[in-house]
């Protein structure tokens, strides 16, 4: 991913927060040169110093057997926001479109015995609605191991992480206030979130220099 030097994420923690936080993402394959993607919801861990990303595929989906060829990338994308040059002191100013967006590459293992593929499901289930978990528990075993059959799970041991945040870095301090008070009035959440982004960012004083 193309990324100019005063917008790379350099802290793993602060990646692997922002994909924890983004964790439907979409994960890239090639197969015979031609690239496919899906968009999958991600339990993602740290293991020591490994970023584990865990997911599965419908059986019938064909990257569930392409995901062993090569190298996957997951991509991590949420929140974005258009910028209008009306912030910007000078006239000589274009649009431009803030965000914050993380690849993941590494290694790709299937789950496959059905043990392995309730723990999965378990674990995705604890990520995203604990509460259901006892839905889920007192469902018949015949119905859930039905339900297994149809999916195949993968780990993906994640060997190098690429982030990127364009948060207005490059911009004057006033201008950057200019672009966080906008977004705030703005009704997306996704505007908002960049915004919270950037004050991040002014609160950490990590701009670059004016």
């Amino acid at each position: 991913m193309y990324t100019p030097k005063h917008f790379l994420i350099t802290d793993q923690q602060e990646a692997l927060s922002f994909m924890q936080r983004y964790s439907f993402a979409t994960i890239v394959t090639v197969n015979d040169g031609v690239p496919s993607a899906t968009h999958l919801p991600f339990v993602v861990t740290q293991c020591d110093d490994k970023i584990i990303l865990t997911s599965h595929f419908a059986k019938a989906n064909p990257q569930s057997s392409e995901i062993l060829n090569g190298k996957p990338l997951v991509i991590f994308a949420e929140p974005h926001a258009y910028i209008s040059p009306k912030h910007y002191e000078q006239v000589n100013s274009v649009p431009t479109w803030n965000y914050i967006a993380v690849h993941a590459y590494g290694t790709a293992t299937l789950i496959e015995s059905a043990e392995a593929k309730a723990q999965l499901l378990e674990q995705t289930i604890q990520f995203f609605e604990a509460d259901y978990l006892k839905q889920w528990e007192s469902l018949p075993e015949d119905f859930k191991l039905n339900m297994m059959k149809g999916i195949v799970g993968f780990e993906i041991i994640v060997d190098e992480v690429q982030g990127k945040k364009k948060l207005s870095q490059n911009k004057t301090k006033q201008e950057r206030q200019n672009i966080i008070d906008e977004l705030n009035t703005k009704s997306g959440s996704t505007e908002k979130d960049i915004a919270a982004y950037m004050a991040g960012l002014k609160n950490k004083g990590t701009q670059i220099a004016n």
